[in-house]
């Protein structure tokens, strides 16, 4: 039964976005149902929620996943649920940011030694590296659980991203 809702959601989703007129939000409305071992199934404790060392990469798009306009503490990853609260340090500077968009892409988490799990807006790689464009090893901490729709729950990183990598 659960599942049929969430595909009937999902389909409702799509089609109100095909409606609008929009390719990019009809795409980020479309995910994929999470796991039953995903982070909203999970009663995790704070020791529980996944940390570890990633590649970030910087972005910046004028309409993000969750509908909210981008800002520096906005952060894309495309397995952790939109509203996850994640904490990013690089080097002795640390910055909290919130899953607001889904990315970056499969062949970009691929491409780099450490999978690029997270994408950081380029106002935060700024703050931590001294440069908007960056690709950097980071260290990652989810602090909280967001509550929103989740776009990959498989494929390169998502290992690293549950904090099992």
């Amino acid at each position: 039964m659960q599942k049929r809702t969430s595909q009937a959601i999902a389909t409702i989703t799509c089609c109100a976005a095909l409606t609008a007129g929009t390719a990019s939000a009809a795409h980020a409305a479309t995910p994929q149902a999470p796991p039953a071992s995903s982070p909203r199934a999970a009663t995790a404790t704070p020791a529980a929620l996944p940390s570890g060392t990633a590649t970030a990469t910087s972005f910046w798009d004028g309409v993000t996943a969750s509908g909210k306009p981008m800002r520096y503490q906005t952060i894309a990853s495309p397995y952790w649920p939109l509203g996850t609260t994640v904490k990013i340090t690089y080097g002795d500077k640390t910055a909290v940011g919130v899953v607001e968009d889904f990315g970056p892409a499969e062949w970009a988490v691929a491409q780099h030694d450490i999978p690029a799990i997270v994408d950081l807006s380029e106002e935060m790689m700024a703050g931590l590296t001294g440069v908007r464009s960056n690709s950097v090893h980071v260290r990652f901490q989810v602090l909280s659980w967001g509550t929103g729709r989740v776009f990959r729950s498989a494929g390169t990183g998502y290992d690293l991203a549950m904090g099992r990598g």
